[in-house]
């Protein structure tokens, strides 16, 4: 079995836990904890280290997309569906109806909301950046506050 390591990223709106191995990063959610339980160990991956750095930069607004390896781990059809949200732009949404169309299967429009709705790679994955065809806000893992969050983040520093 391979070996997991954790650490803890604390962002503006929360902490995140990052899981990974030695080879790539399987996990970054939001999570709710009160202080930092999993900082640099001894035995850190540097894939975890790198992931850690390239969010503090994403928060800071100096990184657009992630270059870290990570693994996305699902059914064939939630990766097909993930590998379309990856290609949402930067500070742009898109809708679960165009993600659906863009699969080649827009009548799988639930499907692919059950997808976005397994993403193990938050900011990775950018399911933050899927709306709802009335482009109001749907649901988010996180919250759909931090949802807004990410969002307004992302347009504030899209022209820079």
């Amino acid at each position: 079995m391979t070996k997991m390591y954790k650490m803890d990223y604390e962002s503006p709106i929360g902490f995140i836990e990052v899981i990974g191995t030695h080879e790539a990063i399987v996990s970054i959610l939001f999570c709710e904890k009160d202080k930092k339980e999993n900082g640099v160990q001894t035995d850190t991956p540097p894939v975890l280290i790198e992931c850690y750095n390239q969010l503090d930069a994403y928060f800071k607004g100096n990184r657009r997309d992630f270059t870290f390896p990570y693994q996305l781990e699902g059914t064939s059809f939630q990766k097909t569906v993930w590998e379309a949200l990856i290609g949402i732009p930067y500070a742009e949404t898109g809708s679960y109806k165009e993600i659906a169309v863009a699969i080649g299967n827009e009548k799988a429009i639930r499907a692919v909301g059950s997808a976005n709705g397994r993403n193990k790679l938050s900011l990775v994955v950018p399911c933050h950046r899927v709306i709802g065809s009335n482009g109001k806000l749907t649901g988010y893992a996180g919250g759909l506050w931090r949802k807004a969050w990410l969002l307004h983040h992302e347009k504030s520093f899209k022209g820079l």
